[in-house]
């Protein structure tokens, strides 16, 4: 079966708004007619280089090279392009003249042959190089990919205490290089397509062949190939087409920046979206105890990891619960509450004229307000912002009467532990606003109410056909080994169900 049906390169349809009609015109075997065609094709675009020259010994060999200038590494045109030719003394006129230059005269790594135009125009924009010869109606397209790139970094989003510090950038090939580095066997496979009939954009899936479920692998494919876009710019933009239930606040698509953490998914049998010009790559499946994992949990002892991981299984639902349970004690059950606190809370309520449900609506939303400032604002800055606006607010509004101390604490509590899970940043805060008004109404049943209808629809949930909380309902240690908490490496014998290939871990 074949993976990846062949895509024409869709940018340039002549039923499409602002295409070029490249189908309109063909390569010709006059030098400059070609040179024509090329100049009509990148029209107003002043980054597009021509470069005529001919052979010093046969002066009736004429080429002519075009590149995109900030695209190419100039060197590399130079001195593997233009220059052999120029000095070659083996090169004679005759219809066999462009195999001559590609077998004996070019000495660059990748050089290929190509009539089709719409290929050749997309290859000259990823950076290659295109050479015309006169008295041939085919080109020669050179790679001369030359473009800064940024330095590979651990990423700020998924730091780790110990372990790998390197990260993604926004280069395909350095990202299925790290990748590779990660993974040195044959059996990990790439396959490459084109996505957005605008960007053209490249777009890689990798797997390991003996561990992947083929039938998800399909599924992968089949969800890639139906996408119609005109532009991608970001692997998010992919989630959202692809992924099952897209108006659940909860992700079916994992998301990483690190190779290790890719490279460790594709070991349990899922595969990885790679996507040019973002440093974020996507996994499936993707199951609900993924959101609790980090890197840290498999470079550290699995004591201390475990601990770590059921710390964030109860940030979670202490985010989303504790300012729905106090608003449901004070306004309800507060015959629930010990006396002593009682009256201590009560005290502390005296003089503040908003009641318990708007307190906690405006401290919330006021921390969301500075949380999303101290993201968008310069590090340095955003910092500073965050902790000396939080503590300047709290303590004035209590001050002022605004709000009450007990609720202070309680919007500290809900905020420190909704920043301990930002896999899951989305999803807490819709569930933490939602529990908030169902208790407002109706007290802790109506928090109970909200908790039983969320853990109703993780169970309905899936990704690419497992089952979301697969694991959580199993009795069988090799299926929970890496849930709630983290078992040591020895007992970790088998991948998780959903791999159905190869499922005992090889030494």
């Amino acid at each position: 079966m074949v993976f990846f049906k062949k895509q024409k390169n869709e940018a340039f349809r002549p039923d499409q708004p602002g295409a070029l009609h490249l189908n309109d015109h063909t390569m010709h075997k006059q030098l400059e007619n070609n040179i024509a065609l090329m100049q009509k094709i990148f029209e107003d675009d002043d980054t597009l280089i021509v470069r005529r020259f001919e052979n010093e010994k046969h002066t009736t060999i004429k080429c002519c090279a075009f590149l995109i200038d900030g695209m190419v590494n100039n060197k590399v045109v130079d001195e593997s392009i233009i220059m052999p030719i120029i000095k070659s003394t083996y090169l004679t006129k005759g219809p066999d003249l462009v195999d001559d230059i590609i077998s004996s005269t070019l000495s660059s790594n990748s050089v290929k042959k190509i009539q089709d135009l719409d290929e050749l125009v997309l290859d000259l924009i990823r950076g290659d190089t295109a050479l015309f010869v006169d008295g041939s109606d085919s080109a020669v397209v050179i790679s001369s990919k030359g473009w800064e790139t940024r330095a590979i970094a651990e990423p700020d989003a998924e730091k780790v205490l110990r372990g790998p510090r390197e990260g993604y950038t926004e280069s395909l090939l350095i990202n299925l290089t790290l990748l590779r580095r990660k993974l040195n066997t044959p059996d990990l496979k790439f396959k490459r397509m084109i996505i957005g009939t605008r960007t053209n954009t490249r777009l890689c899936v990798c797997y390991l062949d003996s561990l992947v479920d083929k039938n998800v692998l399909y599924e992968l494919i089949k969800r890639l190939n139906a996408i119609e876009i005109d532009g991608v710019l970001d692997t998010n933009y992919i989630s959202e087409l692809i992924k099952d239930h897209p108006m659940s606040p909860f992700k079916t698509i994992g998301a990483s920046e690190r190779p290790d953490v890719t490279a460790s998914k594709l070991l349990e049998g899922r595969m990885a979206v790679l996507l040019d010009g973002t440093p974020v790559v996507l996994t499936v499946p993707y199951i609900f105890i993924e959101n609790f994992q980090a890197a840290d949990d498999y470079y550290l002892n699995f004591y201390f990891a475990s601990i770590g991981r059921f710390l964030r299984i109860l940030g979670f639902f202490l985010s989303i619960s504790v300012p729905a349970v106090y608003v449901a004690f004070i306004t309800f059950h507060r015959e629930l509450i010990p006396t002593n606190l009682a009256l201590s809370i009560m005290q502390a309520h005296q003089g503040v004229p908003f009641p318990t449900i708007l307190e906690c609506i405006i401290m919330l939303v006021i921390f969301e307000i500075i949380r999303e400032t101290g993201i968008r604002m310069p590090s340095n800055i955003g910092q500073a912002l965050s902790v000396v606006g939080a503590l300047v607010i709290g303590q004035a509004a209590v001050d002022a009467k605004f709000i009450s101390a007990p609720m202070v604490i309680v919007v500290a509590v809900t905020a420190i532990t909704g920043l301990i899970n930002p896999k899951l940043k989305g999803a807490t805060v819709i569930l933490r606003f939602t529990c908030l008004f169902a208790a407002a109404f109706v007290g802790l049943y109506g928090y109970a109410f909200i908790i039983i209808l969320m853990l109703s629809h993780l169970f309905s949930l899936d990704s690419f056909g497992v089952i979301y909380t697969s694991n959580l309902s199993s009795y069988h240690f090799q299926e929970v080994k890496d849930d709630v908490f983290r078992a040591p490496w020895k007992f970790m014998k088998k991948r998780p169900n959903f791999a159905k290939r190869d499922m005992v871990r090889k030494k």
